[in-house]
């Protein structure tokens, strides 16, 4: 399992700080919208400064018909990132499109899918897709994995179920992770690293416990060792 720290910071000043102070750590760094509209491809390469090992998430879930999905994807992969996502919701063909452009370049990034945001409880994902989370995220996986695509994010609830459908390689990443119990915020399927290491989880994505603690570095460190 691996850390990925979300830079969700309001300036680019307070991402390349909190960057600095955990610069000795092999952590992997989640670069989001919020980030990359206001700074684009500064904030990639001023993290590469800081540690040329540092391994980049772009997180911005890209859905549009296949082709546009393609062009973009070829585009991200020239930004030296080394993972980014897209919406399995996109469906089958997007999906493939995306993988088959990329496979013509001697070295790609990982491709994830994202299933269903965490932000959703059954409730409010029946209203959109017509039934269940799970039953769903489940479809949305083996699409992907049907697909080429390397992974999927979902919540650390649907990735044993995952990869059992799929393949124990097929990369699961969760967000929402609140590693001691800390408050969800806007989160609705949260869970802690004990739970993501019962499921099997490849990847835990933590932004807030992490950049609003008065010690960060400590945080990581106390994540580090629980993994």
């Amino acid at each position: 399992m691996k850390l990925c720290v979300a830079l969700d910071l309001p300036t680019l000043e307070e991402n390349i700080s909190l960057a600095k102070e955990l610069k000795t750590f092999d952590i992997w760094l989640k670069v989001g919208f919020r980030s990359y509209i206001r700074d684009s491809r500064t904030i990639i390469d001023k993290l590469k400064e800081i540690n040329p090992n540092f391994k980049i998430f772009l997180d911005l879930k890209l859905y549009d018909i296949p082709n546009t999905m393609a062009d973009a994807a070829q585009e991200i992969s020239e930004l030296g990132i080394d993972m980014f996502n897209i919406h399995a919701s996109s469906g089958k063909k997007a999906m493939q499109t995306v993988m088959d452009r990329l496979s013509k370049k001697e070295k790609r990034p990982l491709v994830l899918a994202v299933t269903a945001l965490t932000s959703f409880d059954d409730q409010s994902f029946h209203e959109i897709y017509g039934t269940d989370i799970k039953t769903k995220a489940s479809q949305f996986a083996k699409d992907a994995y049907e697909s080429g695509i390397d992974g999927v994010v979902c919540s650390a609830f649907e990735s044993s179920m995952i990869k059992t459908n799929t393949s124990k390689n097929f990369l699961t990443l969760t967000p929402g992770i609140r590693p001691f119990g800390e408050d969800a915020g806007d989160q609705k399927r949260v869970a802690t690293i004990t739970i993501a290491k019962k499921e099997l989880v490849d990847f835990i994505v933590v932004g807030r416990p992490i950049y609003q603690s008065n010690n960060p570095k400590s945080i990581v460190e106390r994540i580090l060792s629980e993994i």
